[in-house]
This record gives C-alpha cells, structure tokens and sequence, in this order.
C-alpha cells in the first residue's frame, strides 16, 4: 500500500512576503517574522548552507546579522550555514537573529530547522478567510486522517510562533502576521485540524505543532490573541473548539482561553517565564451536530519569550584569595561567579564581568584583571611585594546582555601571601665552640640568622648545611622550630689524640625555594675545639677466646690479656683486676694482666655454657677522674676423660620368676672419643646372681637365679672408651611375681628405701604420737573442774555455797598492791615450760649426697633433737613455793595444825546461818 503524507503547512513558515512597494516610508525589518529551513538528516557539518534570510536595509551600510545560537553562523548575504558539525537531539530546532548592535527584540526573527528523513512534506494554501482584497493567509493543517486502522508515521514539526517582549503594537495583537497589506489589513496565522476521509483507512501519523512563542510581562491590552485554531470539517458542520492542560483547566488556570465558536486562542494576564517557562494545551474539535469529535486532538506547546527583568548576582558579597609575592603576569589568582535568573540560552542571562577600582592603587592602578565572560582573576603587572602591600580590595561589577546590561556589584579581597623573596643572613658570621671527646649529642653552639620573610612561615624557617669541613660526618645542625637558630650537635664520638680543632664551612637556605632567581646565600664559620677527658683503658680485642684444657693445674697461665690507654697526653698508670669470675677459677696480675687459674677447671661445671666459660676483665688508669675499661675473657675448655661412666637410676624393681631383664641408660659427662663405647662388670660377688650386658648407651641387668623377695645391692663397674671406671651400687627390689607383671603390694617401700630409711620413718611417727599425748593431757587438766563444797543434791535449809570465782560488789574494793609487796626481793626461780636463753642449740648433721647414708642420718639428727632443750613440747610444771618477803599479814605457815591436833570452831557460828554447816561439822560433838 502507497503511504502518501498529505500535511499542510503555512507558506509564511517557508518564505517571507514581501514589503509593499507602497509603502511611502522604508522600515529596516526582516522579509518575515519566521524562517523555515529543512535538512535532510540530523547530522550537520561545519559551514554547511542550511538556508537564506533576507533582512530589509534602509541604510546604506548593511549592519551585519548575529544569532544566539553559537551553533550557526549568518554571513553578509543572509545565507545561514552552521560553525561546528553536531547532531539535532530531536526532529525540530529554532534559533533567533538579529541585526547587529541592536537591542529591539522587535527587529528579530526566527528561524526553524526541520529535519526531513523519512518525511514528505505538503505546502497548501488557505485563501478563504477573508475577502478577495486580502492576500492568502498561512494556516496550518493536520494530516488526513481515515476513519480506519492506518500505520502511524514519524511526525512533522511545525514551526513556533514567536510573540518579542516590550513590543509596540495595539493590544489586543493577533499572532501569525506577516506584513502588513496595502489597505493596512494584517494576515493571521490559523491552525487547521487536518482532514479526515472515511471508510477502513490506515491512519497516519500526526503532525507535531512547533511551540508558540509568547513574551513575558506583556501589558498590551488584554486578553491578547495568540493564534486561532480551525477544522477542515468546519465547512460541513458547526465545529466548538476547547481546550485542556495547564494554563487552562490546570492550574494555574484561566490564563489561556478559546472562542468556542472562532477558535481564537487567547491569554488573559502577563506571562512570567521565570515561574513557569512553557506551557503544554491539548486542542479539541467538537462537531456540534453530530456530538462527537471531528477532529483528532492537537498538541499545542507555548513557549515564554524571556525579557530581561532580572538583575545578575554575585554568588558571594565578599570574594577572598590569595596571591604569591612576586609572580609574574597573568598568574591566576582566583575565580568569581554570578546568576542570572533570565533565560540561560538568551543574552538575558549572558553576564559579563569588569572590575571597576582597585585599592591601594600601588604600584600600579591595574594591578589585576578579570576575564569578561569567565570570572578569572589574575595578575595584569608584575610588582606584587607582600613586604610593601599585603592586601588589595578590588570593587566587581557583572552585568547581563554580555556586559551592556543589568548590574551588580560585589568586592574581593586579595592577600598577598609571602614568597621567599629574601633570602636569611647569617648574624654574626663566625663563632667558635668546642666539644668534650667521645660524647655524643653534644651541643656546641647556635647559629643566629634574621629574615624579612613571614616568621614561621616556610619562607623564613631556615635549612643549615654543613659544605666543608665535615668529611667524617662527626657533626649535624637541626632547626630550633621557634627561634629559628641552627643548633650544632656531635653526632659520633671526637678524638682529640686523632683531631683537637675542627674548622667548619655553614650555608643556610629556606624550607621553600626561593622565589627570586640567583638570590645570594649566606655563608658562616665555625671553629670547633676537641677537649682531651680521661678516656678508659681498651682491652684489644674486647672479646678474648683462649682454647685451654679443663684439667688445667692451678696457677698454670691461662691468657695474657693486656689493654692500652688511650690518653696519649697524659702520662697514666694502668692496674688489672678480675671483675666477674662466677666459678672463682682464675687470678690476674694487677700489673701485667696475666691471667692464671687459682683452682681446678671443669668443662662439665654448671658455669660453663657451650664449652664457654665468661670472665670479665678490669682495666683501670689513675687518671683524674678515674677510668675503667672492660674486656670479655671467653675459655674455650677442651674435654679431657675426667668423669666416669654411671647409670643414670640406682635402683629397679624385677620378678623372681621368669624376670625380663632391665635396661639402665649410661650416662658420661665428657664428650667423645671419652664416652662410647661403654663397658660392665659385676663386682663383689654380683656376678653369682645376676648379669650385666651393654648395648649402646645402656646396661641391661637380668638375675641368673632365683632370689627371694627382698632388696639386693648389685655392684656395677662401667668403664669408657678412655678406661674411665667407675663402680655403682645399684639396689634391686625383688618382688614375688613373674615375667613384666611386677607387683610388690607385700611391700610398704618403694624401690631403693633401705631399713635406716624404715627406721627413721618409724622414728617420726612415734615422736609424733608422744606429742599428740601430751597435748591431749595438758588440755584434759584445763578443763578439770572443781569440786564443789558441798553436793548439789543437799537439801538442808539455810545452807548456801558458791562456786563461782568472783565476788559481788563488795568484793570489788580491795588494793592489788598488796598482792605484789615483797616481789621485787623474790629470788631466781628455773621454768621448765619456756626456751631456756642461755643453752646452747645442738648441731644437726647437713644432707648427705650419697643415698646410703640416709638412715646414719636421720638416727642422728632424731638423737639431737631429743637432747635438744630448745625444742618443742616443754615441761608445764610451775613452782609456786615462794611467799614473798616483807608481807605484813605474815607467813602462811600459822595455819598449820597444833600438836593437840584440837581447833575451836565456835566462832563460825557467829558468821551467819551460810556457815552453820561448817560450825555443825568443825565445831560440834563427836558424834
């Protein structure tokens, strides 16, 4: 099926008409309002001719055409061509243009790009709107459209309509003139709804209705028309035209209306583009007859026409920055920015900046620039001294329409900051120091320099260097952080007997670079004089390995181990002594520091660490003050066969019936060739019950006959590789068992506890049951109670005894004194019951090292502690056979019993009824 697009699109869209040669006065204005150009496709090449204006002259120079565009380009015949090559983001595009150095927006048109691939385009006419003296009117008319289903196609763009801000004409104004007619009569521009057929037909795409263009802040009178719709139906049946969208029935609404009957669309009130910059309208046709749309509803888009109604603003009041002294021109020192709340695409918004004074105006009145569209500051001269001036305040002033416009003012504030343009000066230029020999960190002396640049700044903190006279690295300078002075420090040990003075060569820079080329340094001298010290005596080399045999016999020389003194100057006198020897083995010469052994070496000693025994050395001059020096000894002891061969346990547990032999590992403490391999034999009759058998490193002992359960001592003689013996009592536990399966629970001892041992233990344990005794007998005699007077169970009346202790309150009055009159005289009295102070303590015999004498042992020491009076329980018995002297109740003794044997009791009777009892027993008749 042939796809046939049918679109009718306004001929002054295409082509401007031409002014009236009747005009009497000639107007300099563009042949048409609008221009269309059409390009194949979306891709545009630069200098590509994309269409032709013509601009009415009335002068004799032509004043030159511009666009706002920066995409295209108007040459001096009016033919438009584009500056860059770039790509249409959509099917339709329009730009403006104007004469140039004009700012009436009325002297401008508009031109409309079209972009074509795979559209056809249809031009028509529309001649019957008014009478015949009135030319054709350009319409716009919507494609056809069956009442079947048809293929959509890609739409066409129709171009917008644009209505310029401050405008002169009588409101209100229709849109879509073209020019002005000889009898005065405007041309308007009509929207047609395009035709529809019927039948199934395939329905084609829609055209797309370029934006009509409306100025902001129009105040012509009001309503204004801006366009008027119309249907191709309109000629068949009444047609009622509305519309919806926002401006109409959204809000805000109101400010676009239709004639329901002419299709007029009009706005009532002023437009603001910076509230809402474009307005989107559905129209519709209604036919009033049939009830039902006649026409497919059209898309139509306003677009406000931005006037410049907004002042520019600085982003900032005070803009601040910084520049280094010294730079050169054209140094960028910072960037101001401004908005423009007019339409960013117009020259409304476009802002230019400009600075308007500078403060101070030294050194020169233009010290710095701005660029007109960028906002970059920068340096214009050279000459900027932080030293002279240290801040510039320059006045800003932006302005829209590319600097011609609206204004605004802001300030900056430019602080010179400091460069290292000065460079520091060594003040004086010399000094002299010295420093004490072998001393590290020693401070000699500080260096003093001034400098013009900011303090603390890296212009002014100073940098020393030494370039002469330190070849040996003996000395370093740091920076003290807060006076800025060069310090000059020893950082390895001098020698005056090497070197007594030093002569050094001192340069000092800053931490930054400086920022003037070939700026002369400052350079200084510094004498440094080595001070002599005592200095200690050096033992060479200070670790001294002496290779010597262990069985070294005393007061043999085991090394000669001599040190120098270093003070060359100073006529000394060196003495030697040994500073640590922990097995006191050796002695030095005091005055030739020859060493020789004092007691017999041992390789095998608990001193002796990896065959190595460590011995510290003592050298001493009689310098002032005195000076040791220390020099390691390390003798490396050579293993000689001194020690012979041992089992390493003593006694075994066996079976005594089929027994499995036992293996006792061999044990040597010298090194080879004096150890392996080892040989057994059994002493003392041993070898009559048992066998000794030596695999490697052990013994095994196995019994060739059957012995009773009991300990038996075997006598092991094991003998080395160098014929070292050495004979071992080793004690066998033989239990009543048979083969592996041992097991003694006859036996209360373990393996290798002899009878003194027994014995000793039964000691312990019978010293310790009399002293549980006695204890449990002198705590039953505490809690003996006494017996009272009289039985509890007697009934007698008025007879009363007491068992208490203590009295009641008459019995409180009495004078202790008393009691201690005539103590002071009383003679010695010997206690049993406490340590006696003036005897001796027995000596108790020290652990034996050989095991078998472990019973000898503990029979003495329990013989010792017996006898010791020192030792705990004491006797508890006290002597109380004193009466004192010098009593004045007198002695005791007067109680005694008369020969007669007779005691008159009567008087117990006069003492209350409490002692009638008493007077009944001791003073009564016989019977």
């Amino acid at each position: 099926m042939r796809v046939i697009l049918s679109f009718a699109v306004v001929f002054i869209l295409s082509r401007a008409q031409e002014i009236s040669t009747e005009e009497k006065t000639c107007l300099p204005r563009f042949k048409s309002y609008v221009f269309v150009f059409v390009v194949n496709n979306r891709s545009v090449r630069q200098n590509q001719t994309l269409g032709k204006v013509r601009f009415n002259i009335c002068a004799e120079s032509d004043p030159g055409l511009k666009t706002n565009d920066h995409r295209f380009q108007v040459h001096e015949d009016g033919t438009v061509s584009a500056t860059m090559d770039f790509r249409f983001s959509r099917l339709w595009d329009y730009f403006h243009i104007f004469p140039q150095g004009s700012l009436d927006k009325a002297l401008s048109a508009t031109v409309v790009i079209l972009v074509s691939e795979h559209l056809d385009l249809e031009v028509t006419r529309e001649s019957d709107l008014t009478s015949e003296s009135q030319k054709e009117l350009p319409v716009l008319t919507f494609p056809k459209q069956g009442l079947g289903y048809r293929k959509q196609k890609r739409d066409l763009i129709t171009p917008s309509i644009s209505i310029y801000e401050n405008k002169g004409t009588q409101l209100p104004m229709r849109l879509g003139q073209s020019d002005l007619t000889s009898d005065s009569q405007e041309e308007l521009r009509v929207l047609t709804f395009r035709r529809q057929g019927w039948g199934q037909r395939r329905q084609k795409r829609e055209w797309i209705i370029p934006p009509i263009s409306v100025s902001e802040n129009e105040r012509r009178k009001l309503p204004m028309q801006l366009v008027q719709v119309k249907s191709s139906r309109a000629k068949e049946t009444p047609v009622t035209y509305s519309i919806t969208g926002q401006g109409a029935d959204q809000d805000p609404k109101g400010i676009f209306i239709i004639n329901k009957t002419t299709g007029w669309l009009s706005v009532t009130q002023p437009l603001d583009r910076e509230v809402t910059s474009f307005y989107k309208l559905m129209l519709y046709a209604v036919g009033s007859e049939i009830g039902g749309t006649v026409e497919v509803p059209m898309e139509l888009m306003i677009n406000v026409i931005d006037q410049n109604d907004n002042r520019p603003q600085f982003t900032q009041n005070i803009f601040r920055g910084n520049v280094p002294e010294g730079v050169p021109p054209a140094t960028s020192v910072m960037t101001i920015s401004a908005t423009d709340a007019d339409d960013p695409e117009t020259d409304n918004a476009k802002l230019g900046y400009s600075i308007v004074s500078q403060e101070p105006k030294s050194p020169y009145p233009e010290m710095f620039t701005v660029n007109k569209e960028t906002g970059v500051i920068s340096t214009l001269a050279a000459g900027l001294d932080r030293e002279a001036i240290e801040e510039y305040t320059l006045i800003l002033q932006v302005a829209d329409m590319n600097g011609e416009g609206l204004t605004n003012t802001a300030t900056a504030i430019i602080s010179v900051t400091d460069g290292n343009d000065n460079a520091p000066q060594f003040d004086p230029t010399s000094y002299e120091g010295s420093a004490p020999e072998n001393k590290v960190g020693h401070e000699i002396v500080r260096l003093i320099v001034t400098d013009k640049d900011v303090p603390h700044s890296s212009a002014w903190v100073a940098v020393y260097s030494i370039l002469k006279g330190n070849e040996g690295g003996f000395f370093n300078i740091t920076t003290d952080s807060e006076s800025n002075q060069g310090i000059l420090k020893t950082v390895k040990e001098l020698d005056f007997e090497t070197t007594s003075k030093y002569t050094l060569i001192v340069i000092v820079k800053n931490q930054a670079p400086f920022s003037i080329p070939n700026l002369s340094t400052s350079t200084s001298t510094i004498t440094v004089s080595v001070i002599d010290v005592n200095e200690s005596p050096i033992f060479t080399p200070t670790e001294y390995r002496v290779d010597i045999l262990e069985n070294l016999t005393m007061g043999q020389m085991v090394a000669f181990y001599p040190a120098k003194d270093p003070d060359t100057a100073q006529k000394q006198t060196v003495t030697y002594e040994i500073g640590s020897d922990p097995a006191s083995w050796l002695e030095i010469n005091t005055e030739t520091g020859i060493i020789k052994s004092k007691a017999q070496l041992d390789r095998e000693s608990d001193f002796v660490e990896n065959d190595i025994y460590k011995a510290l050395v003592l050298a001493k001059d009689d310098g002032i003050p005195k000076a040791i020096g220390t020099g390691t000894l390390l003798l490396k002891l050579i293993d000689v066969n001194d020690n012979a061969p041992e089992p390493d346990q003593r006694s075994f547990i066996i079976c005594n019936e089929n027994p499995y032999p036992v293996s006792l590992n061999i044990i040597d403490k010298d090194l080879p060739p004096h150890t392996h391999p080892f040989k057994a034999k059994l002493m003392m009759n041993s070898e009559k019950n048992w066998t000794a058998v030596v695999q490697d490193n052990q013994v095994s002992l196995n019994m060739t006959r059957t012995l009773e359960p009991d300990t038996h001592k075997i006598y092991l003689q094991l003998e080395d590789n160098g014929s070292k013996t050495q004979t071992t009592v080793v004690t066998a536990t033989v239990c009543q068992c048979v083969g592996q399966d041992v097991n003694c629970e006859s036996r209360i001892f373990n393996a290798g506890v002899g009878l003194p041992t027994i014995l000793a233990i039964l000691g312990g344990i019978l010293a310790l049951l009399i002293l549980l005794l006695v204890l449990l007998l002198f705590a039953r005699r505490k809690k003996t109670k006494k017996e009272p007077l009289l039985p509890e169970d007697d009934t007698r009346d008025n007879v009363f005894y007491y068992d208490e202790e203590g009295g009641g309150e008459e019995d409180q009055e009495f004078d202790l004194s008393q009691l201690h009159r005539g103590l002071d005289n009383r003679p010695e009295v010997t206690r049993n019951d406490v340590i006696p102070v003036l005897m001796p303590a027995p000596q108790y015999r020290p652990r034996p090292a050989n095991p078998d004498e472990i019973g000898d042992f503990i029979n003495e020491n329990l013989k010792a502690a017996d006898n010791d009076p020192t030792a705990p329980p004491y006797d508890s018995l006290l002597v109380f056979d004193y009466e004192g002297t010098g009593s004045e109740v007198g002695s005791l003794s007067s109680l005694n019993s008369s020969s007669s044997g007779e005691h008159d009791y009567e008087y117990l009777n006069e003492w209350g009824p409490r002692f009638k009892k008493l007077a009944d027993m001791y003073g009564g008749d016989d019977d």
